[in-house]
């Protein structure tokens, strides 16, 4: 873990260093000031040599000097490394999600995801700050502190090798005992992330079904979740700090005691007696660093898992040795095909389908809710891979191909219509980034999109608010297909995308793709026959199998599913 992690330094590991360097200079510098104070004390004052003094407190004055330089150097590069680090792992965390497919983000979910990009990231940060700083600082004070101590007095040091242990196996027993904790608040951080994330995205559908009241107490039951391990983490942590002080006023006491003692022996002067409480206060600080680093790093720990976790997902879609560059043509053939979310095949979703569609023909697909239409479909752009069997596309199995090459030549226009903030143009310019203004025109007539575009007063610049909130269902999916078909692809996949558009615009799309784009494979899933009754194929899905196949006549007459659709919508039509 820490070896991938460090990965991530990168460009910013001279900075890490000189980091680490100031700071061992800078304890440098505080270590000598105490055995200048004790020589102004036991040498320059007894024999009154002003001169002794005055060079002493010089010395004194630019050690202080240089240690504030020193730690200035040292924040600087620290702030300098640590926001870099954190710069690289998110990047490098954000473009590990664009790689995972859909069953990868369905495992971590989204809310986890986000979690894991920030909260997770900041304090892996911190973590790494306090590595190159006070981790480094506390040891290399504590050693040398110790030390200078140890060549003054060796009976005052015995002290700290009583203490030491004590308060080690202390902070061991605490943090041992609120890890637990803090992994169980990390993961109610991800529900508390998921609850607000569907709460602000469907914010109009809780205000129009006026259930203010029961998203407020999701959130409340959520974030008092996260509150009690919270609680229960930090009340666990905080005995770190009256262990450290009842440390560090016991170490004081004894040394007060002892070194009074020596002092009225004449076996320790008065200024060295100075200079290690001075060492001390030192060694004492370090050890508080050293247990406040090491709870920082115990939360850290549990975010760094939970980065590396997403880091080392094994992606489960991936190009092949040589793969296929080029999609031939849009025809396409299921080949006895099954498929499990669970790759599970007790549980398929898909069961045994096998079609051919040939390139160029327009296919509907029809069935009842959880039917699996969507999933079908969803194979042939290799969202999913299949369980069992194989899904060709111009002749090729999906899996043999470059992924990129071959959702380029797939268009799909998803059941939840999205568009991102930005003007039209630019989300139009998702289906082509080099597309002329002439070409997103022609798109949009296509899909019936130009004429409402038409009528806002900055046309084409006009702004969408993130989700597309300030357009409605049929002009948010008139736009989805317009980018769709700016790809140009051999197969264009319309999930129930006309859903919201009224019967006479649903016809024209569909006039309209007969007409101008003949060489596209068209498959249209929906819930009006309208919309599929002219199409060369139809097929019938029922509980994740193939109930029919065949023209609107042909369904009409041999299948009962599609006849009572039909006749169900003929009727409601005539009334």
């Amino acid at each position: 873990m820490i070896k991938k992690l460090a990965s991530y330094i990168r460009e910013y590991k001279t900075a890490a260093f000189l980091t680490s360097f100031f700071v061992a200079l800078e304890v440098a510098m505080e270590i000598l000031i105490p055995q200048c104070m004790a020589k102004i004390i036991d040498v320059g004052l007894p024999s009154r040599n002003g001169g002794y003094v005055v060079k002493m407190g010089i010395l004194m004055v630019l050690m202080a000097c240089l240690s504030l330089f020193f730690g200035v150097s040292s924040g600087r590069n620290a702030a300098k490394s640590g926001a870099g680090f954190a710069k690289n792992l998110r990047q490098g965390l954000f473009y590990k999600v664009q790689e995972l497919s859909f069953a990868n983000i369905d495992k971590f979910s989204t809310a986890s995801l986000v979690t894991r990009l920030t909260t997770d990231v900041n304090n892996v940060q911190m973590a790494f700050a306090m590595i190159i700083r006070m981790l480094v600082r506390a040891p290399f004070m504590l050693i040398s502190a110790v030390f200078m101590c140890f060549t003054i007095s060796k009976k005052l040091t015995l002290i700290f090798f009583c203490v030491i242990p004590f308060l080690t196996c202390g902070i061991a027993l605490i943090m041992s005992k609120a890890m637990p904790n803090f992994r169980k608040m990390f993961g109610k951080y991800d529900v508390v992330n998921r609850v607000v994330q569907e709460n602000l995205i469907n914010v109009r559908t809780v205000k129009a079904f006026v259930r203010e009241d029961f998203e407020t107490e999701k959130f409340n039951d959520a974030s008092g979740e996260l509150y009690t391990y919270s609680i229960r983490a930090e009340r666990l942590m905080n005995l770190s700090s009256p262990l450290m002080q009842f440390s560090m006023y016991t170490t004081i006491l004894l040394i007060s005691w002892i070194g009074a003692q020596l002092v009225v022996s004449e076996t320790l002067l008065t200024g060295q007696l100075m200079s290690v409480f001075t060492y001390v206060q030192q060694i004492l600080g370090s050890l508080m660093m050293i247990s406040m680093s090491v709870v920082m790093l115990s939360m850290a720990k549990t975010s760094a898992d939970r980065i590396v976790e997403v880091l080392d997902e094994e992606v489960d879609l991936k190009n092949g040795a040589n793969p296929v560059e080029t999609v031939k043509d849009g025809s396409v053939k299921f080949d006895n095909v099954s498929f499990s979310y669970s790759k599970d095949e007790n549980k398929l979703a898909v069961k045994d389908i096998n079609i051919d569609i040939p390139s160029g023909s327009t296919v509907g697909i029809i069935g009842g809710t959880g039917s699996a239409k969507s999933t079908l479909v969803r194979l042939i752009p290799r969202l999913y891979d299949v369980t069992k069997g194989a899904v060709y596309v111009g002749g090729v199995d999906v899996r043999d191909y470059d992924l990129d090459s071959l959702r380029e030549s797939v268009a799909v226009v998803l059941q939840k219509n999205v568009l991102f903030s930005g003007t039209i143009k630019e989300n139009l310019r998702w289906g082509n980034e080099n597309a002329t203004d002439e070409e997103i025109i022609h798109a949009c007539k296509l899909a019936r999109a130009d004429g409402f575009i038409s009528e806002f007063p900055d046309k084409y610049d006009t702004y969408i608010e993130q989700g597309g909130t300030n357009v409605s269902g049929g002009q948010k999916q008139r736009l989805c297909i317009a980018r769709a078909l700016l790809k140009k692809p051999k197969i264009l996949i319309l999930d129930d995308s006309t859903s919201a558009v009224d019967t006479a615009t649903d016809a024209q799309i569909r006039k309209a793709f007969r007409e101008e784009i003949p060489g596209t494979t068209k498959i249209i899933i929906a819930q009006r026959i309208s919309s599929v009754q002219d199409a060369d194929m139809i097929i019938v899905m029922d509980d994740g199998k193939i109930s029919g196949v065949g023209t609107h006549d042909e369904m009409v007459k041999t299948n009962k599913i599609y006849r009572e659709v039909y006749e169900t919508q003929t009727k409601g039509s005539e009334k």
